[in-house]
């Protein structure tokens, strides 16, 4: 049974439900530990004073806010926690939107929400409350001494929890200076629709692995095992040299892969990779037609 990292209650109305949070998400990145390059020894690293010099314990380490330069106000955990003590245990729902209204770029961090002891009716209740409406919950709760805005909604068999970020944080794409565009040229269009028809599937999670994970674990046990590594050339991208030409290619690669060569005449990753490459260069060289018909 997973661990709780958090535990209040749900307040809508009148109604209060216990509830507790728990991680969704277990990341797995390889981490590495920092090692002195003679001796393979672990490298420490100390909390020291810039004035004194020297290293201070944790109990005398305290949050501090810059000002001004080089002049701080220091504050505490409980006086964080006293900002908003009414919110410290209560995720508080102030309004129900439809999903479909979010924008999944104010997502931040996803949490597993459940009943507490007892909860379970009034739990259920809200459940299929917002299955039935079509609706989540916007509110706000305090973790680890900060206000997030977060958004309840149904998933599975149970609720989820995921904090958000604020409109001021986000940057505005009219910060960015995208150059306007024209209407592209309608044959160029239909083929790239064809193309995004060609690749459309149903999303399955579990069919996506992180493959920068796997070769470095592959690296790391090649290494621990005595070989020697050698590192493969980079394959740099061809140059798009006509845009059509690039994707009528690109449809016919599509179509070559969704047929599928039989198991006998399946060409090896290595020429298949070549063939590829290939037909791009070949596509290069068709001679570019004018007009955008």
């Amino acid at each position: 049974m997973p661990r709780a990292i958090w535990s209040g209650a749900v307040s809508f109305g009148l109604v209060n439900i216990p509830v507790k949070l728990y991680s969704a998400v277990s990341h797995k990145e390889v981490r590495f530990h920092m090692l002195h390059d003679a001796d393979g020894s672990r490298i420490e690293l100390h909390r020291v004073c810039a004035a004194e010099g020297k290293e201070v314990p944790y109990e005398h380490v305290v949050k501090g806010y810059e000002v001004a330069p080089h002049r701080y106000v220091t504050v505490t955990r409980e006086e964080l926690e006293a900002a908003d003590p009414r919110g410290s245990r209560t995720i508080d729902i102030e309004e129900f939107v439809g999903l479909g209204e979010i924008d999944p770029i104010y997502y931040d961090a996803t949490y597993h929400l459940g009943p507490d002891k007892g909860a379970a009716r009034p739990y259920a209740l809200l459940l299929e409350a917002m299955r039935r409406s079509g609706k989540v919950a916007l509110g706000r709760f305090v973790m680890r001494t900060k206000e997030s805005l977060c958004v309840l909604r149904p998933m599975g068999q149970g609720l989820a929890l995921s904090t958000m970020n604020y409109a001021d944080e986000v940057v505005p794409q009219e910060d960015l200076g995208l150059p306007e565009h024209d209407a592209p040229a309608p044959r160029e269009l239909a083929m790239a629709e064809q193309l995004v028809g060609s690749l459309a599937a149903s999303f399955d999670p579990a069919k996506y692995k992180d493959r920068y994970r796997e070769k470095v674990l592959a690296l790391v046990e090649k290494k621990a095992a005595g070989e020697e590594i050698v590192a493969a050339p980079s394959e740099q991208p061809a140059k798009v040299v006509n845009l059509a030409d690039a994707l009528a290619a690109s449809l016919a690669a599509a179509r070559t892969r969704k047929a599928g060569p039989s198991p006998e005449e399946a060409p090896p990753a290595g020429e298949r990779r070549h063939r590829t490459a290939e037909a791009a260069h070949v596509a290069k060289r068709k001679p570019r037609k004018r007009g955008n018909g």
